[in-house]
C-alpha cells in the first residue's frame, strides 16, 4: 500500500511540475484593440490550446479509470480465490462498479467534446 500511495504522490508531483512549467507557454499574448491579424493569430492558439486540454483531460480520466478498473479486478479475484462460494455475489458487484467508473470516464469525453465544440 505504501508503495501505491509513493508512487501516486510521484505521479501527482510529477504532473504537477509540468502544469507550472507550461503555465508561461499558455498565456495570452498581449493584443491591440483593432488589429484583425493578431485576433486571429488569438484565435489560431485556442484551437492549439483547446487540443492540450482536451487530451490532458481524456489522458487523466482514463488514467484513473485504468488504476480503479485493475484494483478492483484484483481485488474481486483475490476474493473469489477466498469464498468461491461468493463467486455470484462478488461477480456482480465488480461488473456495477466497472459500470461506474466507466460512466465517469464517459463523462470526462463528453466535457472533452464540449470543449473542443462549444468553447
Amino acid at each position: 500500500m505504501n508503495r501505491l500511495l509513493s508512487r501516486i504522490l510521484c505521479l501527482t508531483a510529477v504532473l504537477l511540475l509540468a502544469l507550472v512549467l507550461a503555465a508561461p507557454a499558455l498565456a495570452a499574448p498581449e493584443e491591440a484593440p483593432g488589429d484583425a491579424e493578431t485576433v486571429e493569430t488569438a484565435q489560431d492558439g485556442s484551437v492549439g490550446l483547446k487540443a492540450i486540454a482536451a487530451g490532458l483531460a481524456v489522458g487523466v480520466a482514463a488514467a484513473g479509470g485504468a488504476v480503479g478498473m485493475g484494483l478492483a479486478t484484483a481485488k474481486s479475484t483475490e476474493s473469489i480465490a477466498r469464498q468461491p462460494e461468493a463467486e455470484g455475489k462478488v461477480r456482480t458487484t465488480l461488473m456495477l462498479g466497472l459500470v461506474f467508473i466507466e460512466t465517469a470516464i464517459i463523462y470526462a469525453l463528453l466535457v472533452v467534446i464540449l470543449i473542443i465544440f462549444v468553447l
